[in-house]
């Protein structure tokens, strides 16, 4: 299936991400989200990132107005029944995506594939609320888009072969690196990443350090580039709280259980870096 209009439901962190490596393949684009500010911010993100690339010298100004120019924005969810292909990166919520699909299933035309960035929910319960299961995938991309190049797709129980073999393509098209996951809540990424990180939590919890000295072990005797308590500050400290919830809910296994640290920050509006507090203060 040839795919020329890309729609991407959500302006967020992870959905301009998506927005701009989708027009910068040459895609048309249509991104969407509830309020007109939201969208806006979005566009501005990516302005900002093209602007740097510029700077730096690995685009020109011309390359920067035409990939501008391909994402068309709007709050009207309608304007997907354009789209050959849509990517949903709104909030991490069950019923936001299960409404979000029931809609796009109505617009959206009958060759189109639907995907979700979800980074925990179970592929076939969001494709359940179709009438096109074959065609429902998961299409996870991680952050900062435009710089990760791992993108997990996950196979639905119904998805079929040629959905996966067109979602598998788009990513390689991204100039992305995809990896085959199955259907299992948390995916590979998640189901790894969001324990390891939630332990970081319960050593905070517990006094066993505090966040520079977690932090600094992970980075300096593990070489991760990134300490764990930070980087739940970048993903979003409600972002990990919801991959957690779905993740013990899932699998009803008690090491899935949320550090009540982490749910205490959540409940007090201390999310990370998009707050402007969370373990550390921005």
């Amino acid at each position: 299936m040839e795919i020329k209009t890309f729609g991407v439901i959500g302006a967020g962190q992870m959905g301009n991400g998506i927005a701009q490596v989708a027009s910068m393949s040459g895609l048309e684009v249509i991104m969407a989200d509830v309020k007109e500010e939201f969208v806006q911010r979005g566009i501005d993100t990516i302005t900002k990132n093209l602007s740097r690339s510029v700077d730096k010298g690995k685009m020109s100004e011309d390359d920067k107005t035409a990939v501008l120019s391909r994402i068309k924005k709007t709050v009207i969810l309608d304007e997907m029944e354009a789209a050959d292909f849509v990517v949903e990166a709104a909030t991490e919520n069950e019923e936001i995506k299960f409404k979000l699909f029931e809609d796009l299933d109505k617009l959206c035309p009958p060759h189109a594939i639907l995907s979700t960035n979800t980074s925990s929910i179970p592929i076939g319960r969001v494709a359940a609320r179709t009438k096109r299961p074959e065609k429902v995938i998961g299409m996870h991309f991680m952050n900062p888009v435009p710089v990760m190049k791992l993108v997990e797709i996950i196979r639905g129980l119904e998805t079929s072969d040629e959905t996966f073999q067109s979602t598998w393509d788009l990513s390689v098209r991204f100039g992305k690196t995809p990896a085959e996951a199955n259907d299992f809540p948390g995916f590979i990424a998640n189901r790894i990443l969001m324990p390891m990180i939630n332990e970081a939590v319960y050593c905070l919890y517990h006094g066993v350090g505090d966040a520079e000295a977690i932090d600094t072990v992970m980075k300096l005797g593990m070489n991760h580039p990134m300490g764990p308590l930070a980087l739940a500050d970048l993903i979003g400290l409600d972002t990990c709280l919801a991959i957690m919830e779905t993740l013990y809910n899932g699998f009803c296994d008690s090491k899935y259980r949320p550090c009540p640290l982490l749910r205490k920050y959540v409940e007090a509006g201390r999310l990370g870096r998009k707050s402007g507090k969370g373990f550390y203060t921005y």
